[in-house]
């Protein structure tokens, strides 16, 4: 059950009363339950001391209040807090003194996180939802802050729902050839590969020999970006089938071309997440800030400049490689986004309104993500 501050106050014992109502300076009786609620309510929720408490956040407990404010749950065990507070730190400890708990107990003293009150949730964490919306929309503000919004380009790509003509070209493509055999890593040979890629409708470069790629898809490592996620689309949705180091079409394949049957974009979208979530854990708590802060057109420096420090870096892919062209970069390729090219302020980008849509109504469970192997 959904709770905010003013219900979880009433369930919380007195000590923990008495914690809040110090962090917060409250001038009331100590030993009245009533009193101390009433006062953490009123000083609490006042817009000049929780903007203060919120600027006051360094860069992990901004990491750590994201990832709980991208969850449609609301009850967390302390396993799971302590990694996700883990998650937050990008930089390993070298002092060894750094305890993750610590950050829990500072937003209980806060009064953003509470233990349960039942028997069945009282060594579980909530944050009140009242809050959560507070805490989401003071990030907004803040992070829109450092935004430079600019006129529409003269030029911009916008791909709309170009990938699923192309799941469907590719699926046809292959009902169309005699065979197709694949290599020993799985891969396509480089001719059909080629043959296939220039029928698509966004052009690719074929994968250059010794580029480092792994994380994101089974065939990354041999596929160019694009192409890659589409093929795992169709791979994962058996759609595909790779039977004696030859690709079929399955039954599910042929009847869709056979319907002339195509997909839908929130269900690529949502295996997008799950797919990139390995890479990328808060991959879909990145795609919902994009579409908060891109309604009009913004240049891509800034939103990177608030985007970066929130995700971590994947071995040899910095933060900025994972926002530019891991999430940017396919959002544009998935229909949410367009990308275009001031002449003075660079590239800028604007989430569609089909976008926005996509994103806001589609949700991916924590835990829900692709298998790669």
């Amino acid at each position: 059950m959904k709770m905010n501050l003013a219900d979880m106050l009433s369930y919380a014992d007195i000590h923990d009363l008495g914690r809040i109502a110090h962090t917060y300076e409250c001038q009331c009786n100590g030993h009245s339950k009533n009193e101390l609620i009433q006062s953490i309510l009123s000083t609490a929720l006042r817009r000049e001391v929780f903007e203060k408490h919120i600027q006051s956040l360094n860069l992990e407990d901004i990491r750590f209040l994201n990832s709980l404010l991208s969850d449609p749950r609301n009850a967390f065990s302390i396993e799971e807090l302590i990694a996700r507070v883990q998650q937050s730190r990008f930089q390993k400890e070298e002092l060894g003194d750094w305890n993750p708990r610590d950050m829990v107990v500072k937003f209980k003293k806060l009064g953003w996180l509470f233990n349960g009150y039942s028997q069945q949730t009282k060594f579980l964490f909530h944050m009140p939802e009242d809050l959560k919306r507070k805490f989401s929309e003071a990030l907004a503000r803040q992070f829109k802050q450092s935004l430079k919004k600019t006129a529409e380009p003269s030029v911009y790509r916008d791909e709309q729902q170009l990938i699923i003509d192309d799941i469907y070209h590719f699926l046809t493509y292959v009902a169309g050839q005699p065979e197709i055999p694949l290599t020993a890593e799985g891969a396509m040979y480089k001719r059909q590969l080629q043959q296939l890629l220039d029928r698509l409708s966004v052009q690719e470069e074929l994968v250059s020999k010794g580029t480092w790629r792994f994380g994101y898809g089974r065939l990354f490592k041999e596929y160019p970006n694009r192409f890659s996620f589409i093929y795992d689309y169709c791979f994962y949705r058996q759609l595909i089938t790779e039977h004696n180091h030859v690709l079929h079409l399955t039954d599910e394949g042929k009847s869709r071309i056979g319907e002339g049957k195509k997909e839908n974009l929130a269900d690529v979208y949502k295996f997008w997440l799950r797919l990139y979530k390995n890479p990328i854990p808060n991959i879909q708590s990145m795609a919902g800030w994009v579409e908060r802060l891109g309604s009009e057109w913004v240049t891509l420096q800034t939103l990177a400049e608030v985007l970066c420090p929130l995700v971590k870096p994947f071995y040899y892919d910095t933060s900025a490689s994972i926002v530019e062209q891991r999430i940017l970069q396919m959002m544009m390729h998935l229909g949410l986004i367009r990308i275009g090219e001031d002449l003075s302020d660079g590239t800028v980008i604007q989430v569609s309104k089909l976008g926005s849509k996509v994103i806001q109504g589609t949700l991916v469970a924590e835990e829900d993500k692709v298998a790669l192997f």
